[in-house]
């Protein structure tokens, strides 16, 4: 069966697929880079709020948070990252009263190439 060059020009067959070759890398890697950025904003969100309660335990609940070593296991237990466990600095002789500080390297791993984000958080109660 031979195709006519006027039938050529007017085929609209595998159109789809050319299209979706251009088009889906793209797609596909903005919604892994929109994954990896939820992600990294979670252990954001995480750290702040174990740093805060560790903090905020030094200050008021003297009775849990009796020590530096209790501190941290305190703000240690209060952190829910997917990622693995910061590290975390108590100053109880902080200017502000009781200082809690973290820090974390976020490993964005791309396939090809591994990025590295260092994410940081700080609190300090009186």
């Amino acid at each position: 069966m031979l195709i006519s060059h006027k039938n050529l020009e007017s085929d609209e067959r595998a159109t789809s697929a050319i299209e979706f070759a251009l088009v889906g890398p793209v797609f596909i890697m903005f919604l892994i880079g929109t994954f990896y950025l939820c992600m990294s904003l979670a252990v954001a969100g995480s750290l702040h709020y174990a740093v805060e309660e560790g903090a905020r335990c030094a200050s008021v609940r003297t009775t849990v948070c009796t020590d530096h070593d209790t501190t941290i296991a305190y703000t240690k237990g209060r952190y829910f990252g997917p990622s693995s466990v910061p590290l975390f600095v108590y100053d109880a002789g902080a200017a502000c009263g009781h200082s809690v500080t973290a820090s974390i390297d976020y490993v964005l791993d791309l396939g090809i190439k591994q990025i590295t984000v260092p994410i940081t958080a700080a609190a300090c109660f009186p």
